[in-house]
């Protein structure tokens, strides 16, 4: 795929979706994007954004240099600010921002200032804007988000089990239980798109089990399918042992291992997708740097299993793994949400 110019319908995909987030003619819209963001992405979302008659502002920021030892994407978590004044002042005098950074502001160290002065976030996923034309606005799927939550809010205890071994006891005792469906429309709030997910921050010492990636399962750190089976398992919240002889638990080893963080081993959040338009398959059809993989963490019916940092643990690392698996079963207080990877029909 080459990157000569924005298409129209791409364009008028994005604007569908600045208008599910109640953009109006005339409110004030920073773009915000840094030197690494795709100029495809920042341009499909600058044009709709004029169209729609807002009154636009961008600000640009470097790249910060990344100190190693390894290459980090998917974390959610941008630095390109940096802690500028200047930029967060300009974020926070917005209505509407749309975040096209790469790593995006979901978990950045500026968000809380930025969403107090009540701005609208959508955080644009670094997917190719071709890839918006498969997900069409549904307004059904804040309302399945929001039970989806719900549900997470009222329970005391998540199960997580698997053909193919997996059995993950989650305590969501002090949890923190959220979800996205890919807009935004109150001051103060924040949304990722494709959205489509619900998931728990678990408060510390409150995970132990085995997880056992099966192939086919995702690594989004490396934006490659599982090949061959990983077995992880968790102790009071910490990855003890990752366990394989192929070559994906080798390359998992290696890279947790070279951050030398201790935290980079324990459990960050746990969910599942919800999204009906995101697709397992998306990930065969794209190069890496076309791609960011938020699709294949909402896919309905998928379990995000994810390790690295976690505020709610008060636990801050670099090294990450969002590792969405396939046909596993989720119970709430013993009561069944997701069925060998298929969605409960009130919330599919």
């Amino acid at each position: 795929m080459t990157d000569a110019g924005t298409e129209w319908r791409w364009v008028q995909r994005y604007a569908e979706q600045f208008a599910a987030c109640n953009l109006r003619d005339g409110e004030v819209a920073v773009l915000l994007y840094e030197a690494s963001s795709s100029p495809l992405i920042v341009e499909t979302a600058r044009m709709a954004l004029e169209m729609m008659g807002a009154a636009v502002a961008e600000v640009r920021m470097p790249t910060p240099p990344n100190p190693g030892p390894l290459p980090i994407r998917s974390t959610g978590a941008s630095l390109a600010i940096a802690n500028n004044r200047a930029a967060i002042a300009a974020l926070r005098a917005a209505d509407f921002v749309v975040d096209c950074t790469v790593e995006g502001l979901l978990h950045a160290p500026e968000l809380g200032e930025i969403l107090n002065g009540g701005a609208r976030v959508l955080m644009v996923s670094a997917e190719h804007p071709e890839n918006a034309e498969r997900w069409p606005h549904d307004p059904t799927l804040a309302d399945r988000v929001d039970r989806g939550v719900a549900m997470l809010e009222s329970a005391s205890r998540m199960r997580v089990t698997s053909e193919a071994g997996t059995d993950l006891a989650v305590d969501l005792t002090g949890a923190f239980r959220a979800g996205s469906c890919g807009w935004c429309t109150e001051p103060g709030s924040i949304a990722h798109w494709p959205g489509g997910l619900v998931l728990a921050f678990p408060a510390s010492n409150c995970v132990d089990g085995v997880v056992v990636l099966a192939p086919g399962d995702v690594n989004l750190t490396f934006k490659e399918y599982v090949r061959e089976p990983i077995t992880l398992t968790v102790e009071h919240d910490y990855v003890v042992d990752i366990a394989g002889a192929g070559h994906d638990a080798e390359l998992m080893r290696s890279y947790l291992a070279a951050f030398d963080e201790p935290d980079a081993y324990a459990i960050s959040h746990i969910g599942w997708g919800m999204n009906p338009a995101a697709r397992w398959e998306s990930l065969a059809m794209w190069d890496k740097a076309d791609m960011n993989g938020t699709e294949l963490r909402a896919f309905a019916g998928n379990v995000v299993f994810s390790t690295g940092a976690n505020e709610v643990a008060g636990r801050f690392c670099r090294g990450h793994f969002d590792l969405p698996m396939r046909n596993c079963s989720v119970e709430i207080d013993g009561e069944s949400v997701v069925d060998r990877g298929v969605l409960r029909s009130d919330l599919a």
